[in-house]
Parts: structure tokens; sequence; C-alpha cells
């Protein structure tokens, strides 16, 4: 039943192009071995009947499904031969299906398969000529059962090979093509996560800042409007500037066909990411918004790749972002640590947080952009509550004059 079962999946598996293509050159063969039977020569060899009628359509069937069962229908095939022979019937009309059998077998199998299935056929054709070859001479027998079963193995497994070799080719192009199909979607998301990360530095902190200056305005315009006057100055400030880094992150993005930004020559805003010289800039927003903050340098400057020098500047941005939205009076400060392998970066409060730095209402887009930040650059990022009250985030990134770079500037107190 099992048997069965095999055959009939192998039927399925092989599509019915090749079956029909075999019943053809089947149909074919039977024919044109009937007609050549007619011709059989006179004595010694048995005429053609209805037995050698029979044995040779039987011949044909099994040749239908060579290439579902090569080594059964080979075998079927030398038997049915034999007994051909054997009713004294010409051996030439069907000798020519063993051959098609035993390519059918060296294409489909491995060449030890191939090897044994020769020899096979090679003592069939021996024993075949003992049979009905009693007027044959037998080394011409002997030469025929060498000659003929080796070339045909020969050509059938070369034919085996080359269809294998092609069959790999298709697969290994499949896998290649998914792969780059793969590593495409994967740069897409990466950009596109790269890019929510930026979105998300740029609009949380300047907008953080719009808030609570537009919430002092508010509260002071009508008993002291100065300070509401200044609070909209710093508002208008820092509208600007985020619309500036949105500009700078939007010139980015829409690339040309030449790699420049589009645009480029109609004054396009393409200036140059925010680094930790513009950490001034930043901390005079922070106490603007009402948060008293220190920036504090050690340790001899060194220049940062552009990328480092960003990173180190949006870990700083967002860890002042959340003091302004968590940690409510506070004061910061913020340490940049030169040292001889290591940037230090250390961003500290001491307010009372009213939610955790990536609590659910902020997205949580917060720590993890500065863990991933940092991985990029072989750094690392610790955040959390301190001793004696607050908050610290501290960034470590490895300094990039170790691996050839150069110092800059001189030495902070």
């Amino acid at each position: 039943m099992r048997t069965g079962e095999g055959l009939l999946g192998r039927l399925a598996e092989g599509g019915r192009r090749p079956l029909v293509v075999d019943s053809s050159l089947a149909a074919l063969y039977a024919a044109g071995s009937l007609v050549l039977g007619q011709e059989t020569p006179a004595a010694p060899w048995q005429p053609m009947d209805a037995l050698g009628r029979v044995l040779i359509l039987l011949v044909s069937a099994a040749l239908t499904v060579r290439r579902v069962a090569p080594v059964p229908v080979l075998a079927a095939v030398i038997a049915l031969w034999l007994g051909y022979i054997g009713c004294g019937y010409w051996p030439v009309v069907n000798s020519p299906a063993v051959l098609l059998a035993l390519y059918t077998v060296a294409a489909a199998h491995r060449t030890r398969t191939a090897a044994v299935c020769a020899a096979a056929v090679g003592v069939t054709w021996v024993v075949a000529g003992l049979l009905g070859g009693r007027y044959t001479p037998l080394p011409a027998v002997a030469v025929q059962a060498v000659a003929f079963p080796g070339v045909v193995a020969f050509l059938g497994r070369g034919a085996g090979v080359s269809a294998e070799r092609s069959r790999r080719l298709a697969v290994l192009t499949d896998r290649l093509r998914a792969e780059q199909e793969l590593r495409a979607e994967r740069a897409v998301t990466e950009e596109r996560v790269r890019i929510a990360r930026e979105l998300h530095d740029v609009v949380a902190h300047h907008m953080s800042v719009v808030s609570l200056q537009a919430g002092m305005a508010s509260y002071v315009v009508e008993v002291d409007p100065v300070t509401a006057k200044g609070a909209l100055e710093a508002i208008a400030t820092t509208s600007r500037e985020a619309l500036e880094e949105l500009r700078r992150l939007l010139a980015l993005l829409r690339v040309g066909p030449e790699g420049e930004p589009e645009g480029a020559g109609e004054a396009a805003p393409y200036a140059p990411a925010p680094g930790l010289d513009r950490l001034e800039e930043l901390v005079r927003r922070v106490r603007a918004a009402g948060v008293p903050t220190e920036l504090r340098r050690e340790g001899t400057p060194f220049r940062l790749p552009p990328g480092m020098d960003l990173c180190a500047y949006r870990v700083v941005q967002e860890a002042l972002t959340n003091v302004l939205r968590h940690a409510g009076p506070a004061a910061a400060v913020v340490l940049v640590r030169y040292a001889a392998r290591t940037l230090t970066v250390r961003i500290t409060d001491d307010g009372n947080r009213s939610a955790p730095a990536d609590s659910p209402s902020t997205g949580g887009h917060g720590l993890i952009g500065m863990h991933e930040r940092a991985k990029i650059y072989r750094g690392t990022v610790s955040a959390g509550p301190r001793a004696g009250g607050g908050f610290e985030v501290e960034l470590r990134l490895p300094a990039p004059h170790a691996a050839g770079g150069e110092p800059v500037g001189r030495p902070h107190p």
C-alpha cells in the first residue's frame, strides 16, 4: 500500500508534462518495435506473433513511468526483454528499451547506482546473447555488453549532473533573491526607525520647551508682561530652531539622483547636524524653560565623528527633555568628560519625577532611542534614580582618537 502511495505521490510531484512526453515516446517506441518485429529475419528467430506483441506493449507501458521509478522500470524492462528473447524472438527489437531505461537511471541517481545498473545491463546483455545468439559470435556480444551500457550510463550521468546543477543554481538564485528582498525590507525598517528617532528627538525637546514657555506666558501675562514677552520670544526662538532641524532632516531624506539634496541649488537648508559644540544653546533653552541647568566640561576635548557627535548631543537633549517633562522643580547638571579612551556624558537632576523617563505617556522612545544610538558606536547608556534623589543618565562612548584620531583644543579644568 505504501509503495502505491509513493508511486502516486511521485507522479503528482513530477507533473503532467513529463508523463505526457514519456507516454508519447513510449507510444512511438511501441509502434516502431511492432513494425520492426514484422521484419524479423527468418530462422533461427521466432516470427512475430500475439505473445511477442504483448511483450512489446508491456515494455512500452513500463517506459511511460521511467522517470517516476527509474530502477524498478529498468528491472521490469530487463525481465521482459529476457522473456522476449527466451521465447525466441529477435533481440534487436526490444534492446533499445533497456538502454533507454538505463539512461534514465543514470540521469536520476548517483554514479554508484548508475554503475551497478550498467553492470547489470551488461550481464543481461551477455545472457541475452547466450539465450538467443547461438549464431552471434560471443566476442562481439561481450564488446556490446561493455560498450553500450557504459556509453549510455556515461551520457545519462552527465545529463543528470547538468540537470542537478541547474536545479541547485535555481534554488540558490531564489534564495539569493529572497535574502536580497529581506535585506531591503530590513534596511527600510531600520531607516524608518532612524527617521522616527530623529523626529522624536527634534520634536519632543522643542515642543516640551514651547509647552512650558506657553504655560508660563499665559500664567504671568497680566501680572508680569515682561516675563510673558520673554517667554513668547523663547517660544519663537525654539520654534525656529525646531523648524531648522526639521528642514535639515527633510533635506537629508530628499536625496537627488546625484546624491545631492533636492533643491540644493535653491538655498535648500543643509546645515550640519548638531553636536557637542551646540550644548550651550541647548542648555540656554532649558534654562529659559525654567530649569536651572549647568554645563561642565572636563579633560582635553577631541574631535568626534559626525554620527558619534550627533549621538552624544541627542542623548543630552533627550535627558534634558525628560527633566523638563517629569522632574518637576529641579536643577540639572550636564557633565562632559574627555578621557584617554572614553567620552563620558552624564546628565543629573535633583527633581522628584512624576513619571518614569520611558512611561507610556511618552511612547517609550526615550531611553530605547538612547540605547540604540549608543549601541551603533559601541557605547553604553545607563539610566536610573540617584541615591540622594533625582535621576541620572550616563553615556559612555569609546574615544575615536584611540583608533588614530587626534585630540583638539585645550584641557578643561
